[in-house]
């Protein structure tokens, strides 16, 4: 099964080509730039780094959120457009859960957050038990103060994600494991490994999971309200 993982939920975008659990070729980028100038020509250079053709990949598979509403339409429509022209299945898979893959083996309760920004974060609970990662909750935007209370009683919190910084500063949990930058952030094989086992659809039914209405979206409510 040769899969193509696009990861672009988040500031950094990343792409994978993987095969039957081996990493063929990944790119990951972190340089600030938006993703509609990276994503492709970063599929396009792996590609032709690898010497492997689009006629060759039996799945594509993405971040589908949470996240940011641009990198999520972003990576969807790149998803689409190859998916359509060469009649790939796509799956969309959990950013978080596809984020825990880096941490494998990691004792504690493993936290993936993400900044969603007016206090809140992105964020789902999983364990590392019997060499398997194990769901604990789902994924949800949940209040930094209510992160805290919930995993009070943890004995080890191992934070990752672009908003593991900011949990690590007001957190008040005294056994918070910050990871190091190399495995913190989502990548795209992280999300060929959610994908393997699930079935491929059509680029059409993929759904993808924002969690919270547009910045824009909540700011025209908070007006009508108002009024």
């Amino acid at each position: 099964m040769r899969i193509l993982g696009i990861e672009s939920s988040a500031k950094a975008a990343s792409v994978c080509m993987w095969d039957d659990g081996k990493i063929l070729c990944e790119t990951f980028s972190n340089n600030g730039l938006t993703h509609s100038k990276t994503v492709l020509s970063m599929i396009q250079d792996m590609m032709r780094q690898s010497d492997i053709s689009i006629d060759s990949i039996d799945k594509i598979a993405i971040s589908a959120g949470p996240g940011s509403f641009t990198g999520l339409r972003i990576g969807a429509a790149v998803v689409q457009g190859l998916s359509w022209s060469k009649d790939i299945p796509c799956v969309g898979v959990s950013t978080l859960e596809a984020m825990v893959q880096n941490v494998r083996g990691f004792d504690g309760l493993l936290c993936p957050v993400m900044d969603a920004r007016a206090g809140q974060v992105y964020q789902a609970s999983f364990k590392w038990q019997d060499g398997e990662i194990v769901r604990v909750c789902d994924d949800r935007a949940i209040t930094i103060a209510d992160l805290d209370t919930e995993i009070k009683n943890e004995e080890r919190v191992v934070l990752l994600g672009d908003g593991a910084e900011l949990c690590y500063k007001n957190l008040t949990h005294t056994n918070l494991c910050l990871t190091y930058e190399n495995v913190r952030y989502p990548r795209a094989w992280g999300v060929c490994e959610v994908a393997k086992d699930k079935e491929g659809s059509h680029a059409y039914e993929l759904k993808l999971e924002y969690l919270r209405k547009p910045q824009a979206e909540r700011e025209r409510l908070a007006r009508l309200n108002k009024e």
